[in-house]
């Protein structure tokens, strides 16, 4: 049955009035001329209907309570609503401080784990690295051992070396060409591989004249030295570096001789004597070996041959000896000398490449130092 608003005003009931539906508060609102908007709660709505029918004295006051204790209950409603919203509020607010929390942890477990792999890389690499050191240490560890296996190889052909079946490939010896037998016999040598601990005793196989004498004259510890052997035979034939020094300076030429011919003995005897004393083409050798026979030249004839004695090889030796020797001389020594043909000097060195300078008192001969 459908609400009566007009008839519910004529019989008012309090009880029935509590009990009314939201649509039959609206409609006793309209027909009460209220103003209102259906889209109001019902308990608003139902609060103004009853400020409405209590001024119109419609229903007692006692109707207020309805309205008192229907506040109340929406107050608490809405309380409740409030703390739920606050109480939804924290828990969102917890939920995104988990989540930052998460999100925190996952950007610190990445960091460590980017850490991580880069020192597992940097791990890799020294490993790498290491690898790599020893295997070129290995490589270095052969080399050495196939050398040292060539080295060994090679020491056991000299151990046996057939000296027997190759003294005929020895060239013959003589005595006239001496100076030039040296450097082709060294060059066979060289060319087939002669151990050479042996040189000497394929030498002595082929000596003759002097240089067989002197070969047999030597101890048994300087016969079997090449060098050695060489410089005696040498020295026997005259063809020390003095000798070679002396022929070129001294060689003259003969009037059956072209200008050529002469020019070439010149240059041949010079080489000789470049060769003898080793200077390699080198400037610096030269220039010592011409200073050093020019400063011989200036100093007494003891002194020279003192200094031959020595073997000086610079200019700088040269004048610390020639220093040293004027210096231990006593007095009466140098009294003994006669004087005569000579008179004293002094010689200014100056060696720039040894930054040495000192002057040295000499003899010089008196035609020499007036010429």
């Amino acid at each position: 049955m459908a609400f009566d608003a007009g008839k519910f005003l004529k019989t008012p009931d309090l009880e029935g009035f509590d009990k009314l539906k939201k649509e039959e508060l609206v409609l006793l609102a309209k027909h009460l001329k209220l103003d209102f908007r259906v889209s109001m709660r019902k308990q608003i709505i139902k609060n103004l209907v009853i400020d409405k029918l209590v001024d119109a004295e419609i229903l007692g006051e006692e109707a207020l309570d309805l309205k008192v204790e229907n506040v109340d209950a929406f107050k608490i409603k809405q309380l409740e609503l409030e703390h739920q919203l606050k109480l939804k509020e924290l828990e969102m607010k917890e939920t995104e401080k988990i989540k930052e929390l998460e999100m925190k942890e996952r950007l610190e477990m990445d960091k460590k784990e980017k850490e991580d792999e880069f020192k597992l890389k940097e791990l890799e690499m020294k490993l790498k690295e290491l690898e790599m050191k020893e295997r070129l240490e290995m490589e270095k560890m052969k080399i050495e051992m196939a050398k040292e296996e060539s080295n060994t190889k090679v020491q056991s052909k000299s151990e046996y070396f057939d000296a027997a079946k190759n003294i005929r490939l020895v060239p013959r010896f003589c005595e006239k060409t001496v100076d030039k037998y040296f450097p082709q016999f060294e060059k066979i040598a060289h060319n087939l591989n002669w151990p050479k601990p042996y040189w000497t005793t394929m030498l002595q196989s082929v000596f003759e004249g002097k240089a067989a004498e002197i070969y047999s004259a030597l101890p048994s510890e300087k016969s079997s030295d090449y060098d050695m052997v060489k410089q005696e035979v040498l020295k026997a034939y005259e063809l020390v570096p003095e000798a070679y020094r002396q022929k070129f300076r001294s060689y003259k030429k003969f009037d059956s001789q072209t200008y050529v011919e002469f020019a070439r003995e010149k240059e041949d005897l010079f080489d000789k004597w470049l060769t003898s004393k080793k200077t390699d083409n080198n400037f610096d050798n030269l220039r010592q070996l011409m200073l050093l026979e020019e400063f011989k030249l200036c100093v007494h004839l003891d002194l020279k041959t003192h200094l031959d004695d020595k073997a000086v090889g610079t200019i700088h030796d040269a004048a610390l000896v020639s220093t040293k020797v004027l210096d231990t001389q006593d007095n009466q020594a140098r009294r003994t000398v006669d004087l005569t043909p000579f008179k004293e000097s002094w010689i200014e060195i100056n060696d720039k490449k040894t930054a040495l300078k000192c002057k040295i008192k000499c003899l010089n001969r008196v035609y020499r130092s007036e010429a």
